[in-house]
Formats: C-alpha cells, structure tokens, sequence
C-alpha cells in the first residue's frame, strides 16, 4: 500500500520539533508537504524530509491525504474546517479551539462527512503519565483524594512570539497552552469535573497572556486535582504528586521525548523515550517508599493511531468529544480566574 500523503500547516516549534518528526517516522504516513512563508524553514523542509514548501494551505487539498494542523492558536479552527470541507481528515493541535461550542461544531462538521478528526494531546503519552495512569488504574495508590500536577519553567525573560505577546483574540497564555495538558490528564486520571476554581495572572512585563496560572477541579468522584501552569517559577515543584488511601507517587522532572526531539534525536532512536533511572519517582509513604521505573515514552504512537484509522478504520488516538469536555473546564477556569469564584460545572 501506497503511504498516505500528509500536508502540514506550520513549522514552528510544533511542526518542526513534534508533527514532521513523528510523521515522517511513521510507517504508511509520508510527510509530503508543509506550510511555511520562512525561507531558511522552507530549505530545512525539502533537505530534511524531502517535502514540498508551500506557501497556503489551499495547496495543500488536492495533494494530501491528511491534513495536520500545527499552525497558530487562532487559525486552528478556521483551518481544520476548510480541510474537512476539501474532504481531508484532520489532526490539530491543541487547544482545538477556543471554545468548547466552535469545538462541537467541527466534530459535528466531521461527523456529517464521515472524516476523521483527532486532537494532538501528546502528553497521554508522556512516560510520566503513562506510569501515573498505571498506578491509579492499578489500585496500588488505594482510593485516590488529591492529584497535584506541574508544567513549570523558569523563563523570567520573555521569548516573546504571539503565544505571550498576543491577546485572548490569540488564544494565547498557559492556561490554554499548557493548561490544555494539564486538565486533560486530570481528567483521564481522575474522570468528570463539578466544580472550577482558577487564578491567573500576568507577572512578567510586556506580556499580554497568562503566564502564572493555577487550576483547582473538584471531581465528580470525590477527587480533588490541583494544577500548576507557569513560567516564573525559580524552584520547580515536582511534575506529580498523587496521593491515595495506601500510598502516595512523587515525580520530578519532565518526560524526556521533547528534549529529545529538539536535540534532533527521531522516535526510532534506541532508547528513545527511555528515563534514566535517577530521574524515577517513588511509590509509598516518608516512611517506606520505593522507585518505580518510569514507563517508556511513546509519542510515536499518535500517528500510529492515526494511520491505523485511517487505514482500518480503528478509533482516532484522541476522541474529540473528550477534548470538548477539557475546553469546557478551560472556559469556566478563564471565567472562573476573571470574576474571582468557582465555578459549578
């Protein structure tokens, strides 16, 4: 069978270091062409992977077999809609869009085609994750009562760039960047939200979105998630902290994969997604606790997904009805933030 032709849009950070990358190390998927006005990226395009550059997505419709999304956070929708209405599965990264409603709307567009649409959620396959997700569904934790959970860094200069430069019209800010991951996971771990609570905040001059943000979810089981998004943090806090009726899990630091990939090393790498030992967190009480191994890293296995539905019709790596149901925690933490109370769910 012939590989399936993917169109990329954009090649920042997103396109350059996770989407071209994966795609072009996944069998039955060939990177065929991208979306990019910058010449030196358009160069590192055609060296790299043999693709075309292009300089509109409209290109893109009559070449390509999958349409991927990687573009700024406002074009998102927009772009994910056109393809789908060119008749192109799509994949967009998070946040899918701005609102859980605009959400709703382009699942239901896909639907009424018969296209697949996936969001890339690629911290379900964080190695962290991947072993917090373990000892939960194991029961070795007991009943689980608190999650908390961090993507912290200490960047007290601004990179600058839309994503921190740009207002709520860009869907900038951590909140739905990295508050995207954050909530996800909460929910995978932990199931339904009632309740929101949220602070956000502006803490670095010159920066126009969030940059300091915390979220409390109260679950419908009982739970409580409390999670950190930050880039003014000088002393890190651990990535998990989840706490049970048996025992409790520690993580520091982050999965390893995008440092990986920034440092030009691909999926098929030996050890790709491996942690190093010392890196570990530990199972138990202060009294008696263990280190667990940290399971393997996998973000090669959303395009493998994503080649498998398209192929064999299998399920898309991320259902889109569960992104809908983070965006609408996201909407009522932003809400929740701005009028300074919780809000029910």
């Amino acid at each position: 069978m012939t590989d399936l032709r993917v169109g990329l849009i954009g090649y920042g950070v997103a396109g350059a270091f996770f989407h071209a990358p994966l795609i072009a190390a996944t069998p039955g998927l060939s990177l065929s062409a991208v979306v990019t006005g910058n010449p030196g990226r358009a160069a590192e395009v055609r060296e790299k992977y043999g693709a075309r550059a292009v300089g509109d997505a409209a290109e893109l419709w009559d070449s390509s077999d999958l349409i991927v999304v990687a573009s700024p956070n406002r074009t998102h929708v927009p772009l994910a809609e056109a393809a789908l209405k060119a008749g192109l599965p799509v994949v967009v990264d998070k946040p899918l869009a701005a609102t859980a409603a605009q959400a709703r709307a382009l699942v239901r567009l896909a639907g009424e085609l018969g296209l697949m649409l996936t969001v890339f959620q690629n911290r379900r396959w964080d190695g962290d994750f991947l072993t917090a997700e373990r000892l939960v569904s194991s029961g070795e934790l007991g009943t689980v009562s608190r999650l908390e959970s961090r993507f912290e860094r200490w960047r007290p200069i601004p990179k600058g760039g839309w994503r921190e430069l740009g207002g709520a019209e860009e869907i900038g800010g951590l909140l739905y960047d990295l508050g995207s991951h954050l909530v996800d996971q909460a929910l995978r771990l932990l199931g339904p939200v009632t309740h929101v609570y949220a602070e956000s905040d502006i803490r670095r001059p010159g920066v126009a979105s969030d940059d300091d943000t915390f979220i409390a979810l109260t679950h419908a089981g009982g739970a409580r998630s409390h999670l950190w998004a930050g880039a003014v943090a000088p002393r890190l806090g651990p990535r998990f902290r989840i706490l049970g009726s048996e025992a409790g899990y520690v993580k520091h630091g982050l999965d390893v994969q995008e440092d990986r990939l920034r440092a030009g090393l691909t999926p098929d790498s030996p050890g790709f997604g491996e942690e190093p030992r010392e890196r570990w967190g530990t199972l138990g009480t202060d009294e008696a606790n263990h280190p667990v191994r940290t399971e393997p890293g996998a973000y090669a296995d959303f395009y493998r997904a994503v080649a498998a539905s398209l192929r064999d019709g299998a399920p898309p790596p991320v259902d889109p009805a569960e992104v809908i149901e983070a965006l609408t925690v996201l909407e009522a933490a932003r809400r929740s933030a701005a009028e300074h109370r919780v809000v029910a769910l």
